[in-house]
């Protein structure tokens, strides 16, 4: 099979879906490999080393003719163009939080695939999972950042120092992004409360971290109560497949301290706090709401590009590796990547 891997040409998003490493697997097992000219570059990748994997440079129009399309965010209006019945795109798509979209995959009737829906039978979610990891070390890591007065915050760091008591995080979820994000939180000193539904979950971290974090069954009166305590909360609960719930009301908000900070996780299932009612971007990543400071980047592993690309084809490489072998026929012999299938309901019979 030929495979595509289009340049992202989404602002700020400057990760590949492949990196040459992947590329050469692909070559080896006989599949042509297109790329286009300069996709790796902000991951920092040659086209030289994709030549040398064995991959061709050519066009985005040659990448997207290819009958596998592998590409790391959902397509941009400028690029539905190239939709067609008999190509297979794997990607994010994130359906619930763009308008349009499904619509246009439905008129093409082409076979997408999302990375975000891809489920295992415990129902985990391993393409998620790496991109989760990402984000929620990094929304710990912008969080400390904004904090600080120059940017708008509240004018402290984490851990505080001897004499000063330290910043206090709150971390809503206890999944991927939000264990992610309480370690990096917890290497960096602050005071943390993580909040969750599943007490194995919380468990879990206390005993992890030998009770050095708080733990909350997460309801309304314990979340109301820790975001308007909280110096930062990061936000990262979301519903597989739909849009994310409204966790975080504005009235949490507007009980929060002047120069608090929120990071929403959730962006690209459409935010799981109330007042985040856009995604930002890495140019212009926060606003103020009720004297508090929003992050809501859309892309937010885009800032590490590097790393994200590694860690992502890392989790997608054996589900590209059997869609290249296998065309459509890897439904059938992988569960999982039939469960990431973007299926459309059929119209009704006419009577």
């Amino acid at each position: 099979m030929t495979i595509g891997i289009p340049r992202e040409i989404k602002p700020s998003e400057y990760r590949v879906s492949l990196p040459p490493s992947s590329v050469l697997e692909l070559v080896m097992a006989g599949h042509e490999v297109v790329v286009e000219a300069e996709a790796g570059a902000g991951s920092g990748f040659t086209d030289l080393e994709y030549l040398e994997a064995g991959a061709r440079i050519a066009s985005a129009e040659a990448c997207w003719a290819a009958g596998l399309v592998v590409k790391v965010k959902e397509p941009l209006p400028s690029e539905y163009r190239y939709f067609r019945k008999d190509m297979i795109l794997f990607t994010y798509l994130h359906l619930a939080a763009v308008s349009g979209l499904a619509d246009e995959i439905r008129k093409s009737g082409m076979t997408a695939v999302a990375y975000e829906m891809v489920q295992l039978d415990d129902g985990s979610l391993p393409l998620l999972a790496p991109m989760s990891e990402v984000a929620g070390r990094i929304g710990a890591v912008m969080a400390a950042a904004l904090l600080l007065k120059h940017n708008g915050g509240r004018g402290l760091i984490p851990g505080g120092v001897p004499g000063v008591g330290r910043a206090r995080f709150v971390i809503v979820g206890a999944g991927v992004a939000g264990s992610a994000a309480v370690q990096y939180a917890v290497g960096m000193g602050a005071d943390v409360t993580v909040l969750d539904v599943s007490l194995p979950r919380l468990r879990f971290l206390e005993e992890l971290y030998e009770s050095r974090i708080t733990t909350l069954h997460s309801n309304r009166r314990n979340l109301a109560r820790a975001v308007a305590e909280a110096d930062a909360v990061i936000s990262t609960v979301l519903i597989p497949g739909a849009r994310a719930p409204h966790l975080i009301t504005e009235a949490m908000v507007t009980s929060m301290a002047p120069g608090s900070v929120i990071v929403d996780i959730a962006i690209d299932q459409g935010g799981s706090v109330e007042t985040v009612d856009r995604p930002t971007t890495h140019d212009e990543p926060t606003y103020l709401r009720h004297g508090v400071l929003h992050y809501a980047v859309a892309n937010m592993p885009g800032t590490a590009p590097r790393t994200s690309t590694f860690a992502l084809s890392n989790a997608t490489f054996p589900y590209v590796r059997l869609l290249a072998d296998q065309g459509k026929g890897a439904f059938r012999t992988s569960p999982a990547l039939e469960r990431g299938r973007v299926r459309f309901d059929a119209p009704p019979e006419t009577p």
